[in-house]
C-alpha cells in the first residue's frame, strides 16, 4: 500500500494550517489550538496569511457594525465596531502608527528616531496622530450610505490594508538588527506574496461582485490605500532606511484609512 503522496499531502496542509495560526496568535488575541506548536522559523513565512488574519479581523468589525446599527446609530455602531478590532487586535496595529509618528515626527535622527519609537512612552506626536486616524476612520465609516456599504468596507479594508503592509516585507529591507518584527524581517518571497495578494483580491472581487460597494469605489479605495502605503513606504526608506515592525502597523491603519475614504468619496456621489 502506497500512502507517501497522501502522508505529503496531509503533512503539507497540517504545516500551512500551522502557519496561519502563528499569523493569528502574532497579529491577534485569538487563542490557538495547543497542537500547532510553535518553531521560530514559521514567524518567517507565516505573513503570508496575514490578509487571511486581516479578514477575520473584518468579519468581527462587521458582525458588530451590523448588530450594534440595529439598535443605536450609526456613529455609535461604527465606535463599537472600532472597540471590536481594537480589542481584538490589542491595539497592535495602532501602537505601531502611533510610534512611527513619534519616532519620525520627534527624531532628527535615524537613531534618535529608532530610539523613540522603542520607548514604550507616546508622546504627542503618536497621541495627536493616533487619534486623528481613528477620527478619519471612524467619520469616514459613518459617512458610508447604508449598512450594506459600511460592511463591504469593512470586510475589504481589513485584509487589503494588512496586504499593503505586508508589501513592505515582500520589497524592503528590515532597518534594525533586532527589533519586536525581526522574526518577520525574512523577505517574502514572490509565491508568498502571491497569497496574501489572492486573499485581499478575491475579498475584494466577491464584494464587488454581490453589489455591496460599487467597482468604482472599490477601485478608488485601492488606489488610495496605494498611494498611502508608497508614501509611507518612501519615507521609511528616506528616514529609517528601511521598514521595522512599527512601519508595518502604520501602513496597515494609514492604508485602511485612506480605503475608507477612497470608497466615500465615489459613494457620497450615488456610485455605491
Amino acid at each position: 500500500m502506497t500512502t507517501g503522496p497522501s502522508n505529503a499531502w496531509q503533512n503539507a496542509a497540517v504545516h500551512q494550517l500551522r502557519l496561519f495560526f502563528t499569523a493569528l496568535q502574532f497579529f491577534t488575541r485569538v487563542p490557538i489550538p495547543r497542537w500547532v506548536g510553535f518553531a521560530p522559523e514559521w514567524l518567517n513565512h507565516c505573513t503570508r496569511y496575514y490578509p487571511l488574519v486581516g479578514l477575520l479581523v473584518g468579519v468581527v468589525a462587521a458582525m458588530v457594525y451590523a448588530l450594534a446599527a440595529q439598535w443605536w446609530p450609526v456613529p455609535v455602531a461604527v465606535l463599537l465596531s472600532t472597540v471590536s478590532t481594537v480589542y481584538l487586535t490589542g491595539a497592535f496595529h495602532e501602537d505601531g502608527f502611533a510610534d512611527v509618528c513619534d519616532g519620525v515626527g520627534g527624531g532628527l535622527t535615524r537613531e534618535r528616531a529608532f530610539e523613540i519609537m522603542k520607548d514604550s512612552r507616546i508622546g504627542a506626536y503618536g497621541t495627536v496622530g493616533i487619534l486623528l486616524l481613528l477620527a478619519v476612520k471612524c467619520a469616514a465609516l459613518a459617512g458610508l450610505p447604508g449598512i450594506v456599504a459600511a460592511v463591504g468596507a469593512l470586510l475589504v479594508g481589513h485584509p487589503v490594508s494588512r496586504l499593503f503592509s505586508a508589501a513592505l516585507i515582500w520589497r524592503m529591507e528590515y532597518a534594525k538588527e533586532e527589533g519586536k518584527a525581526k522574526p518577520l524581517g525574512h523577505r517574502m518571497s514572490n509565491s508568498e506574496f502571491a497569497v496574501a495578494a489572492i486573499t485581499g483580491a478575491v475579498v475584494l472581487l466577491l464584494t464587488g461582485a454581490m453589489g455591496w460597494l460599487s467597482w468604482s469605489s472599490l477601485l478608488a479605495g485601492v488606489l488610495l490605500a496605494a498611494l498611502a502605503t508608497l508614501w509611507l513606504a518612501r519615507l521609511f526608506r528616506r528616514r529609517l532606511g528601511g521598514y521595522t515592525g512599527d512601519c508595518l502597523g502604520a501602513v496597515q491603519q494609514l492604508s485602511e484609512a485612506f480605503f475608507y475614504l477612497g470608497v466615500l468619496a465615489f459613494s457620497a456621489s450615488g456610485q455605491a
